[in-house]
Parts: C-alpha cells; structure tokens; sequence
C-alpha cells in the first residue's frame, strides 16, 4: 500500500474540510454582539416608555451599564427599584405592561434604521451560511425584538438563515444560567462540542460556557472591562472572526 504525502497547502485544505465536518453550528447573542442594541436602543426605549407612562425615572448611560449586569428587561425594572431606589413603585403586572410599552418604543427604533448589525456580522452570517454550517441565536431578548433586527439589517426573510432562534422567557431562568443555550442545543439536536457561541458579556459567557459551548467574545464599550478569563477567545470586533479561526477553535476539541 502506498503512502499518501500531503504538501502543505494540500494538508491545510484537508485539515480545513475535516473541520467543517466537526463545526456544526455557531450560536449568536443579539444584543450588543450582532448589533449595539443596548446605549442607544433599548435604554433609550426603556426611558420613552417611562416618559410615556409618566413615571420619574431615567436611565442615562452610566446607570444603565450597572443595570446590564442583571439580563432581562423586566428583571432589570425590578433590580432598579430593588437596589437603587429601593421602592417597589410597580407591581409584577405593572413592569409587564411597563415591558411591553418598552418594546413597542425599541421596535420603532430599529425600524428607523438607526441600528444596524456591528460591522462584519453580516459578511460572517453569509459565508458560515454559503458553508451549510447551520446558525442560531440564543438570547434573553424578546422574540419580536430579534425578528425586527434581522428583517431590517438582512432582509425580510432572514430569520430563516437560523435553524433556531431561543429567545425570551422560553425558559425560567435568564443567563448566566445556561437554560437558553441548553434549550437550544435541544432543539437542534447537536453535541455541544460540535457548536461555537459568540457573545458579548460575561453573563453570555458563562451561559454557553455552562452548557459546554466554546465561546468567543466580542466586546463592547459595556463590557470591555467585565472578566472573560473562561472564554477561548476575545476580540474587540468582528474583523478577526473568520470560517478559519472557527475552524481551528472547533478542532481543538478532537485533538
């Protein structure tokens, strides 16, 4: 039998396609990892909603980095009154109905075009789709929230480039418990080590990296300082994240 050698670029090539067959899936977070949704979108919305309800609060932007601590809008309304102004001015049903006038304020900002995907998420999302490396999202935001983002950032029928989308209150507890990502590993019946999540906080972070996931971070003026030691690897943007680095990330887990 005759020994097959490999030059380089021929192996590279190999090693490549091995890969992909091993990169399964790649999970995203939306808010502040496929788009800088938070300073300018949904605290934004947040303070509109107060206004609109006529309630003396306001979120600027100092306040509103301490709150991201907590996911979940409505646990965010909640953690507010609880730890900074500790009064309970509104009732469980009151910050529903709070949330979701919040809601219609941040769908109408992201209808006005004003904020788009971070640069380099599109250009990703078309070249791991072009591979047939199948996509999902994995996110405590509200369903109509990442519909609204994709429809007006990658076109009306982008939410199918996703094989699942986990959103919302799906399941009982937000991140950084890992409910979300397991809940969506479930769905699309993948091993976790066949996946790579990309986030953007640590309580993303230690969501995926609970549910076994390797995870990216890419950071953002709210979380650049937050601790990401259990992350495999940490950009400031995009422009670095490629189906070659996924790829090699990916195969360290079959060495």
């Amino acid at each position: 039998m005759s020994l097959i050698v490999l030059d380089g670029k021929a192996m590279k090539i190999a090693l490549l396609k091995y890969n992909l067959m091993n990169l399964k899936c790649i999970l995203f977070d939306v808010d502040g990892t496929l788009a800088d949704t938070e300073r300018d979108g949904h605290r934004v919305a947040f303070n509109k909603a107060f206004a609109e309800r006529k309630l003396d609060w306001h979120w600027d932007e100092d306040i509103y980095g301490q709150l991201l601590k907590v996911t979940g809008g409505k646990e965010r309304m909640k953690y507010y009154q609880e730890h900074f102004i500790k009064q309970s001015l509104l009732s469980d049903d009151e910050i529903k109905s709070m949330h979701t006038c919040k809601t219609k304020h941040y769908i109408n900002l992201l209808q006005s075009g004003n904020i788009p995907l971070r640069k380099g998420v599109k250009e990703l999302i078309v070249q791991l789709h072009k591979l047939s490396i199948t996509l999902a999202i994995s996110t405590t935001t509200t369903p109509i929230n990442v519909s609204t983002l994709l429809k007006t950032s990658l076109g009306e029928k982008s939410e199918a480039l996703f094989d699942v989308i986990a959103a919302g209150d799906v399941i009982p507890n937000k991140k950084p418990a890992p409910d979300i990502y397991q809940y969506a590993l479930k769905k699309l019946n993948i091993p976790a080590q066949n996946c790579i999540a990309i986030e953007d906080s640590s309580a993303g972070l230690e969501s995926a990296v609970q549910a076994g996931i390797k995870t990216i971070v890419t950071t953002n003026n709210y979380t650049q300082n937050q601790d990401f030691s259990k992350a495999s690897m940490v950009f400031e943007n995009f422009d670095n994240i490629n189906i070659e680095l996924l790829n090699q990330l990916i195969g360290e887990n079959y060495v």
